[in-house]
């Protein structure tokens, strides 16, 4: 009986300090501050608490964290261009610096592929794609494995969830670009098909794969769309299914265009959209738009990836960055040109967007990375 009962105490002791060190953690990079805000966010009813500013460096913006939560790697868009790896400490929050080293150019993505042993960069300004490697203590190795000449304004990167491949955006010429990747080198190889081509040229910018693994979907800059890729494990090929506009013609916007160097500036109000990320149960896909400063939400088909326009929600200004926490309950946004960050509540029958509060944030608020610690 006495044994039985020291377990049972064990037990409860374990739960208690397990749901203690518990942590749903969420960073906002801030390019105009050059920090970055930390923040605990309660996964019970989305409120959040501050914890903290860290100094990270001038026009820092899209930023990383590594598979195993151990460290968030930041992009510093300002010369000299570098990634700024920082550990996290799980219980507090906190961010510890542990180095800055150069990149090969101003990178507007950087991901990790799925060991975290290799960062990946796209370049919107330098027309290339890049690996580092990762040391084995999470600093990033400050010479480039590889460095990949791609198409008009590489935009994003993210590896397949077998790591076997890896795709890169081009925002100027409308591609995703299909590589094959070497993990035990880190070396990208264009694979056959070097590129899959949505109809026209949206502006291909941001993309995710679904949580099966089957569909990856991207956003369209210039259109508002968002496009259906059928995803072939085995070779590595993505196949447009199809793309759905997420922007309603009552915003009243023209489409997006690119302008050469040195063009006048374009008052009229174009599509100009941003981030985009889908829910964990893979239900509901939500892409930002900046001219409008609004969220809109798309219903996913499982079976077939094709998605249906549900309707858009009016945020922060100007929403370059958002992301969704690991459980799929809440939204949190940025706005480039508003002082504060939103959390949105995601409604689980309809993907709805209800705003529960708002809090402080630093100038110019444009990446969201949340990490969960259980």
């Amino acid at each position: 009986m006495k044994h039985s009962f020291q377990k049972l105490i064990a037990i409860l002791f374990a739960f208690v300090v397990s749901s203690t060190e518990a942590a749903t953690l969420v960073y906002v990079s801030n390019a105009a501050d050059g920090t970055i805000s930390s923040y605990r966010l309660n996964p019970n009813d989305g409120a959040m608490e501050v914890l903290a500013t860290t100094p990270a460096g001038k026009s820092v913006m899209p930023m990383a964290v590594s598979p195993d939560k151990r460290y968030l790697y930041a992009s510093i868009r300002s010369q000299p261009f570098s990634v700024t790896s920082y550990s996290i400490e799980a219980k507090s929050g906190a961010l510890t610096h542990l180095s800055t080293t150069g990149l090969p150019d101003s990178m507007a993505y950087i991901s990790t592929d799925r060991t975290g042993r290799y960062l990946f960069g796209a370049s919107y300004g330098g027309d290339v794609v890049s690996v580092n490697p990762i040391e084995s203590n999470g600093q990033v190795n400050g010479t480039a494995a590889q460095v990949v000449k791609t198409g008009r304004m590489a935009h994003a990167i993210l590896p397949s969830p077998s790591n076997r491949f890896v795709y890169a955006s081009n925002l100027g010429s409308g591609q995703l670009l299909q590589f094959t990747f070497d993990e035990s080198n880190g070396l990208l190889r264009a694979n056959t098909p070097a590129f899959a081509l949505p109809m026209g040229n949206p502006g291909t910018r941001h993309f995710v794969f679904s949580p099966d693994g089957k569909f990856v979907y991207a956003s369209n800059e210039l259109l508002g769309t968002v496009s259906t890729y059928a995803f072939d494990n085995a070779t590595g090929w993505l196949t447009l299914v199809e793309s759905v506009s997420g922007v309603p013609a009552s915003l009243g916007l023209k489409d997006g265009v690119i302008l050469p160097p040195g063009s006048p500036a374009d008052s009229t109000p174009r599509i100009w959209a941003a981030d985009l990320h889908i829910t964990p149960n893979g239900k509901f896909i939500y892409m930002s738009e900046r001219t409008s400063s609004t969220i809109c939400a798309f219903g996913v088909d499982a079976n077939t990836g094709k998605l249906t326009f549900l309707g858009s929600t009016a945020v922060e200004k100007q929403p370059r960055g958002f992301n969704i926490d690991p459980d799929g309950k809440y939204i949190v946004v940025t706005g480039e040109k508003s002082p504060e960050i939103g959390v949105y509540a995601i409604g689980q029958t309809e993907g709805t967007l209800t705003l529960l509060k708002r809090y402080p944030a630093g100038q110019g608020a444009n990446w969201v990375e949340i990490v969960e610690f259980k």
